[in-house]
């Protein structure tokens, strides 16, 4: 029984093995946040203010509007999280950290509303 467990642990760490990220992955995630983000904006832009009437027609929009929040606000988040470097230990330093996030991500809103 003793050889099963060692084996089966040999197994466990082996799957739980820390795995690094691909380098580009940052990359890919924010072009995909971007991606989304731009196609709800369009779908929201396209839709008419006319079809509001019928409640069958919020589907889309309703969609729309929340994949493109969502996505807008973990890209928010993505970058300020690129901006404030690694992880940080001190008390003080973790409140600098999170004032300097919180700067960042009303810089980043203000931006990217403004674009739209």
């Amino acid at each position: 029984m003793s050889e099963a467990a060692a084996n089966f642990e040999g197994l466990l760490r082996e799957a739980l093995a820390p795995v690094e990220p691909p380098a580009d992955l940052v990359k890919r995630l924010e072009g995909t946040l971007m991606s989304i983000t731009e196609m709800a904006a369009d779908e929201l832009e396209a839709w008419e203010l006319s079809a509001m009437r019928d409640p069958r027609n919020w589907a889309r929009p309703a969609v729309a509007l929340v994949a493109g929040g969502v996505a807008g606000a973990a890209l928010v988040l993505l970058r300020a999280r690129r901006r404030t470097g690694p992880t940080q230990t001190g008390l003080g330093e973790v409140r600098d950290a999170a004032e300097r996030a919180i700067r960042d991500l009303g810089r980043d809103t203000r931006r990217l509303l403004g674009d739209r």
